[in-house]
C-alpha cells in the first residue's frame, strides 16, 4: 500500500483501488463507517485540492466546529468513481472540488442543500440546482516558467505551437482533471470563436506538441512547471497563484483569445453518514472567514459578495472572458473526452 498520512488526515494520488485499500489500513474503512452510524462526531471529505489547500480551511473548521476531518484526495475524475460505487454504502461524506462543468452532470449524485450563506454568494455563483454549491471562482490560465521560456512569446493558446514547446507543455488527461477539462472546454470555445466544433483543429495541432506526454492530475502540471520539469503548464489560477505569491519564478498568462471562468463547488454526498457535519463543513467553507482565508492566504477568488479578490492577481476586468453554453457542454462531455483521447493517441 502507498499512502501517506498527513497529520489526521489521509492524502493518496492512487486509483480509487488502492485508495479502499488505504481507506482500510486507516482503521477499518467500510466496517468503520458502517459502525459510526454517523453517530461519531466525524467527516470524511474527498477532495481534488492540493494539500496545501486543503489543511488550513480543515485546521479551521475542527478548531470552530470540534468535528473531526479526514480527507481522501485524488483527481475529481477518481473520486467521483468512487462516489458512484459507492452509492449503495457511501463512505463520504462531501465532495469537495470539481468545476461545475464536471460536476452537473453527476448532479444526482449528491443531496440538496442550501448553506446559510447563500445570501452573501454573487448572483452568478448562487446554487440554483440544490445540490451544486459554488465556493471559488476560477479563471483558466497558462503558467509560465521564466528561467525557461527565454524569448518565447506567451499570451495565448496560439503560442503553444511553437515547435520550440514540443514536449514542454504540461497538461492532465481532461478525462481525471477538472481542470484540464475546463482547459479542453475554453480551448474549444476561444479557438472556434464561440464555436467548439471549429476549436478540434487546434487541439489537433496542440495534441502533436505535447509530444506523448499527458499527467495524471492538475497538481502534477502546477509542480511540474514550477520545478522545471515543463516550460508551461495548462493549468486554473491558484495552482499557479500559489507559486507567484511564494516568489517562484513563474508567471500565470490569460489567454488572449478568452478566458472562461468557472466556479468550482462543494457538494454533499447523497445519503451521507455524517449529514449534519456535511451540512456544517459547507456552510464554513461558504461563510466570510473561510473565504476572506482563501483569498488572503490561498489566493483564490471568492464568490461572496463582501469579499475582495486576492491581492496580486489580474483584475477580472482586464481579463478577455468568454461564456460557454453549458447546455451543450454538459451534452457533449462524453463525445468531447472520447474525441480527445481519440486526437491525443493518434499524434503520439
Amino acid at each position: 500500500m502507498n499512502f501517506k498520512k498527513l497529520k489526521k488526515w489521509v492524502a493518496t494520488a492512487l486509483g480509487a483501488v488502492v485508495m479502499t485499500a488505504a481507506l482500510a489500513g486507516c482503521g477499518g474503512g467500510e466496517d468503520k463507517a458502517a459502525t459510526n452510524g454517523g453517530d461519531d462526531n466525524s467527516l470524511v471529505v474527498y477532495c481534488p485540492h492540493p494539500i496545501a489547500f486543503i489543511n488550513p480551511l480543515v485546521e479551521e473548521f475542527e478548531k470552530s466546529s470540534g468535528v473531526k476531518v479526514e480527507v481522501i484526495a485524488a483527481g475529481s475524475g477518481e473520486l467521483l468513481k468512487r462516489v458512484e460505487s459507492e452509492k449503495a454504502n457511501p463512505l463520504g461524506d462531501i465532495f469537495w472540488g470539481g468545476s461545475l462543468n464536471t460536476m452537473k452532470p453527476k448532479a444526482d449524485l449528491f443531496e440538496n442543500y442550501t448553506s446559510v450563506n447563500e445570501d452573501h454568494i454573487q448572483p452568478a455563483f448562487k446554487n440554483v440546482e440544490g445540490p451544486l454549491t459554488r465556493f471559488t471562482d476560477i479563471p483558466s490560465v497558462i503558467m509560465v516558467n521564466t528561467n525557461l521560456i527565454g524569448d518565447i512569446k506567451v499570451e495565448g493558446y496560439e503560442d503553444l505551437l511553437n515547435p520550440a514547446l514540443k514536449g514542454k507543455i504540461a497538461t492532465a488527461d481532461p478525462s481525471k482533471s477538472s481542470s484540464s477539462y475546463e482547459h479542453l472546454v475554453n480551448m474549444l470555445y476561444a479557438m472556434g470563436n464561440g464555436n467548439p466544433d471549429k476549436g478540434w483543429d487546434y487541439v489537433e495541432k496542440l495534441c502533436s506538441n505535447l509530444d506523448g506526454k499527458l499527467l495524471s492530475g492538475s497538481s502534477a502540471v502546477y509542480k511540474g512547471v514550477a520545478d522545471g520539469e515543463y516550460t508551461v503548464g495548462l493549468t486554473f489560477e491558484e495552482g499557479g497563484a500559489k507559486y507567484v505569491a511564494d516568489g517562484a519564478p513563474v508567471k500565470l498568462v490569460y489567454m488572449k483569445e478568452g478566458v472562461i471562468s468557472k466556479p468550482d463547488g462543494i457538494y454533499i454526498i447523497k445519503n451521507a453518514k455524517h449529514m449534519e457535519n456535511a451540512k456544517k463543513f459547507i456552510d464554513f467553507i461558504t461563510s466570510k472567514e473561510a473565504q476572506t482565508l482563501i483569498t488572503q492566504k490561498l489566493h483564490r477568488r471568492s464568490v461572496r459578495d463582501d469579499v475582495p479578490a486576492p491581492q496580486g492577481l489580474q483584475d477580472k476586468s482586464t481579463i478577455n472572458i468568454i461564456q460557454d453554453d453549458e447546455n451543450v457542454v454538459n451534452q457533449n462531455k462524453k463525445a468531447w473526452l472520447d474525441k480527445f483521447k481519440d486526437i491525443f493517441t493518434s499524434t503520439k
